[in-house]
């Protein structure tokens, strides 16, 4: 059961999540090529990351030019040509920056929220 939360709450957790997806979707192309919805299946199977296909395209499209991945089309056997994504060396080493500067940040705030702060 999900717990009510304000909506200025709500919007500010968007915020990040919308933040972070880049490096989410970067992640998961790290393991193999992917096509658009099937990262939306994959996304929305993790408790806290749904997304649509309105969201994940403009996004794939952004990364595309941004050369952090590239794409062609592959028939498919259920229907039309696919275009799938892998991620480059340089969407490689973004991942691995955003990473290390997501555990430095994500360890200060579990030190902020747990009351750890030294004076």
């Amino acid at each position: 059961m999900r717990y009510m939360v304000p909506r200025q709450t709500e919007d500010r957790f968007s915020q990040l999540r919308r933040g972070t997806l880049e490096y989410c979707v970067l992640a998961i192309l790290r393991m193999k090529e992917r096509y658009g919805f099937e990262l939306v299946k994959e996304l929305s199977s993790v408790d806290g990351m749904v997304t649509t296909e309105g969201t994940i395209y403009p996004l794939l499209t952004r990364l595309r030019k941004d050369g952090l991945v590239t794409s062609d089309w592959k028939e498919s056997t259920k229907g039309p040509p696919r275009r799938y994504y892998r991620i480059t060396p340089k969407g490689g080493r973004a991942l691995a920056a955003f990473a290390d500067e997501w555990k430095r940040f994500s360890a200060s705030v579990d030190q902020l929220m747990e009351g750890e702060t030294r004076p």
